[in-house]
Formats: C-alpha cells, sequence, structure tokens
C-alpha cells in the first residue's frame, strides 16, 4: 500500500517537482498535457470550472476514482500551494529546496490522526481604511468592528470580499446537523485553514465530499452563476468550500494542521 499520494490541480504545466507520488489534475481548458489527469469525462462538472475552480478536479476524483483508491493517505494541493516538511522554515524557496522538501510521506508517528489541513491564517486587524470602504455595511450595525479585532470575524471578512450576506444565506443550505454550529463558527473564528487542501484517510474523504457538494448543489438554487462576476464572487463556491473546510475538519475528524508554501517560477 501506498503511504501517500498526492493530486495537484492545475491549469499550468508544472514540471519541476518530479515525485512519483504527486499526480496533476488537470483544470485548463487547453489540450491535456501528457500524463495528466483529465476531469473532462465520466461524471464531471468541468462546464463550472471558472465558479467552482479546484474542486472541478476534487469533484470528478470523488466520483471516478475514490472508490479504487488504494493508498494509505491521499492529499490534495494547487499550482503555486505545496505542502511541504514540518522542518523547513524558510520563506525564501529554490527549485531544488522545494524538491528536496516537498512532503511526500506521512510518518507512523501521525498515524492516529485522521487528517491534515493548513495551517490557518488570520483575517483581522484589518485596516481600518479598508474596513470602512468594503466593510461599511457590517459597520453600520456593528461600530464596534473598526476598534476591536477580536469582532473581526470570518463573517465580516467574508462578507467584505465575496458579497455581503453570501457566507450567511448559504448557512441556510447547510444539512441542519451543521448550520447552528458553522454559524457559531464564521461569526466567532478570526482564522481559517485556507486553499482547499487536506490530506486524509479515503473514507474521510468520502464523507468530506459527500457533505461538500451536495451542499454546494443546493446553493447553486440560490446562488446561480449569471451574477458571478470577477474576483469578488465568481469563484463563490470555491470560497464557500474553503471556510466549511475549516470548519468540517475541525468538527468531525482528530486533525493536524501541516505547513505549506507559495512556490512560482520566475518568468
Amino acid at each position: 500500500m501506498e503511504n501517500l499520494k498526492i493530486y495537484c490541480v492545475t491549469n499550468k504545466e508544472i514540471n519541476y517537482i518530479g515525485k512519483k507520488n504527486y499526480n496533476f489534475g488537470w483544470v485548463g481548458k487547453e489540450p491535456i498535457p501528457n500524463g495528466y489527469i483529465s476531469c473532462r469525462e465520466n461524471n464531471d462538472i468541468f462546464n463550472k470550472e471558472k465558479y467552482y475552480s479546484e474542486l472541478t478536479f476534487h469533484y470528478w476524483y470523488w466520483k471516478n476514482l475514490l472508490a479504487s483508491e488504494t493508498s494509505r493517505w491521499v492529499g490534495f494541493c494547487q499550482k503555486r500551494r505545496y505542502w511541504i516538511n514540518e522542518k523547513f522554515t524558510n520563506n525564501s524557496i529554490s527549485i531544488a529546496d522545494l524538491k528536496n522538501n516537498l512532503l511526500d510521506f506521512i510518518p507512523e508517528t501521525l498515524n492516529d490522526y485522521d487528517a491534515f489541513i493548513c495551517e490557518p491564517i488570520n483575517v483581522n486587524n484589518v485596516k481600518k481604511t479598508k474596513l470602512l470602504k468594503r466593510g461599511f455595511q457590517s459597520i453600520i450595525k456593528n461600530p464596534l468592528l473598526l476598534f476591536d479585532p477580536s469582532k473581526q470575524s470570518l463573517m465580516l471578512h467574508f462578507d467584505m470580499h465575496h458579497g455581503h450576506g453570501n457566507l450567511k444565506k448559504s448557512i441556510e443550505f447547510l444539512d441542519p446537523l451543521d448550520q447552528s454550529d458553522f454559524y457559531t463558527f464564521v461569526k466567532n473564528s478570526t482564522a481559517y485553514n485556507p486553499h482547499i487542501m487536506f490530506i486524509s484517510k479515503p473514507f474521510i474523504i468520502n464523507s468530506w465530499f459527500s457533505a461538500l457538494f451536495p451542499w454546494l448543489k443546493r446553493c447553486e438554487k440560490h446562488f446561480g452563476f449569471k451574477d458571478l462576476k470577477g474576483y469578488d464572487t465568481q469563484r463563490l463556491y470555491a470560497y464557500l468550500a474553503e471556510r466549511y473546510l475549516s470548519f468540517w475538519f475541525q468538527k468531525y475528524t482528530n486533525y493536524k494542521t501541516m505547513p505549506w508554501i507559495f512556490f512560482e517560477m520566475s518568468k
């Protein structure tokens, strides 16, 4: 049994990794490069790619590959964002550093965990000028948002950047078991685990996707696609999934956060 298999979702060719257990899921509109996995066939949602982003491949994997998965651990990363070994601490990284420090094995000492998610990023301590510009509707209701960073929650952050009220409305379409808990989470948390990246055991992955994709399908009936445009809302379903992932893995798994790194080839 393979210890860890990673699927890197990308719309650009990546030729600098060279790890046998790294597989590349293609979500680009261009011809599929040799050796990359297509998600345009069988049970797929490729027609929604510009709204679902990397979730397009996640869905395809769930419907077409997961049932036959033999690896102990399966993980997902994406172009420019990769799992990195815990001992690596440099912020500036070369290709050689990346190759030598990409996470490619889960040690036995971590087998008691169910899942690994990205180290969190904070969304509070927002500049007042940005709060006034993008969060005015929220400030009118609660002026303390300007002065108390502990009140600058995930809900406020989503309202500012991805459509005021969209996250709150989406919670109405969640499974009733999660509605209250998720609402509490986004109202009180000031950090989340980014990039829809995770590593987990196959049966956990099936549970995650079985919760995520039916919820997003229900959200589609309200938000649709026609009015989703630009950075703020075009990828609304990916932004919703990103926040729900933080909550879901924290609620339902024995998880550990793991480091990740941004890497882009210089032009």
